[in-house]
């Protein structure tokens, strides 16, 4: 059978609806006796996977196309999304992270009779693939991987698996131990020996700063906030600044603005360097670290914020006013709420960072509905390879 199209998962769709992984649009398949495919005629656009990993790996799901092709595919991703909400959107550059740029991953770990295994699940299974020679992650990542393992076999109850969220920082690496063995006074000397030999900056246990040696800020703008254990960052330094870059170029100008799903500060802190700013977040730990990370930086305008939660409780119109544009960064299911609210009495200038291009899709048309007319899109690929998609765009009111 011929393969009809690409799915936005990376899928390989063929006309009878199946869905075959590692397979490209216009090759020939057959299925083999053990549920898997051949590739009987490959693509022109097929090229060999950089990564060793990648035939049982669940994290990346397009090396075996060519760079050209993976950005045609996000664009068209975007147009679909876009499409099945009846607009037409104009789809610009694709941003795409380098190789070995990741900076931040959850890893999955367990013991294992040799030691232990410390990778991603593979594809549709929860069976960890080791991955040392990784191609996503950044180098100061991997070269930390034999101490996590370390960190692994301390860490994970036999026949459990724990989770080892890892972000890279300018003092050194912050890692967070998820779902381990409850501490203990023994176990904590041994994690905390842990973390000064392994040199890393703060080591966590299930959200308790567990060893801290330096504190893990990060850069924005000209602040340096420290974020809580665990928390969100964008996946690159170089996605963050693409869409710092966007966010600031399309409010640029604006003298007070509203920073929605704020974070730690990743639009609001840069932002501040021309703009007074109030950021909302609905975790109070993020709000405190931003707050934190301003009051430390010179030079900043001033910034205000508060933990709310904006999708119970959206930001409606008395708290709207006096604010020339915005910025949301909502997770994946979007802004709906608050979209709505913006809809109605919302600053004549928006700026939309979507990790989901349906739900960013979903909010442009309320936004349309309201009078607001959108940009292009820019995709911004920090998930190199994955099937994950995420986009810019900025919208005006007259």
């Amino acid at each position: 059978m011929r393969v009809e199209a690409l799915t936005h998962h990376g899928l390989g769709r063929l006309p009878d609806g199946t869905l075959v992984p590692r397979v490209l649009p216009g090759e020939t398949v057959e299925p083999r006796g053990d549920g898997t495919w051949r590739v009987v005629e490959p693509s022109p656009d097929r090229v060999a996977p950089p990564c060793p990993h990648f035939a049982r790996c669940g994290a990346c799901a397009v090396q075996h196309l060519r760079d050209e092709r993976v950005a045609e595919w996000r664009a068209g991703v975007v147009r679909a999304a876009f499409a099945a909400q009846g607009i037409a959107a104009e789809v610009g550059p694709v941003l795409t992270s380098p190789p070995r740029s990741r900076r931040r991953a959850r890893l999955h770990g367990r013991r294992t009779k040799g030691g232990a295994a410390l990778g991603f699940h593979a594809r549709a299974s929860e069976e960890i693939v080791d991955n040392p020679r990784c191609q996503v992650l950044l180098p100061a990542i991997m070269a930390l991987r034999p101490r996590l393992l370390e960190l692994v076999r301390l860490a994970a109850p036999r026949g459990r698996e724990v989770g080892v969220t890892v972000a890279a920082a300018p003092a050194g690496a912050d890692v967070l131990v998820e779902g381990g063995h409850a501490l203990t006074p023994a176990l904590r000397a041994e994690a905390a020996a842990w973390a000064a030999g392994a040199g890393v900056a703060r080591l966590s246990w299930d959200g308790e700063p567990l060893a801290t040696l330096e504190p893990p800020w990060q850069p924005m703008g000209r602040a340096r906030p420290t974020p809580p254990p665990g928390a969100f960052l964008q996946a690159t330094r170089e996605g963050e600044a693409a869409l710092v870059d966007l966010v600031c170029g399309a409010l640029g100008g604006a003298g007070r603005v509203l920073d929605l799903f704020a974070g730690v500060g990743t639009f609001a802190l840069p932002l501040a360097g021309g703009a007074e700013v109030h950021a909302v977040e609905g975790d109070p730990a993020l709000v405190a670290a931003l707050l934190a990370g301003w009051r430390a930086a010179p030079g900043l305008k001033r910034v205000t914020a508060e933990a709310r939660d904006l999708f119970r409780r959206p930001l409606l119109g008395p708290d709207l006013r006096g604010f020339g544009a915005a910025v949301l960064d909502p997770p994946r299911q979007g802004a709906e709420a608050q979209v709505a609210a913006l809809a109605g009495a919302g600053p004549p200038r928006l700026a939309y960072v979507s990790c989901n291009p349906a739900t960013l899709a979903r909010d442009a048309r309320a936004l349309g509905a309201a009078g607001y007319r959108m940009g292009p899109v820019t995709v911004v690929d920090q998930f190199r390879w994955s099937p994950h998609v995420e986009a810019f765009a900025a919208f005006e009111r007259p």
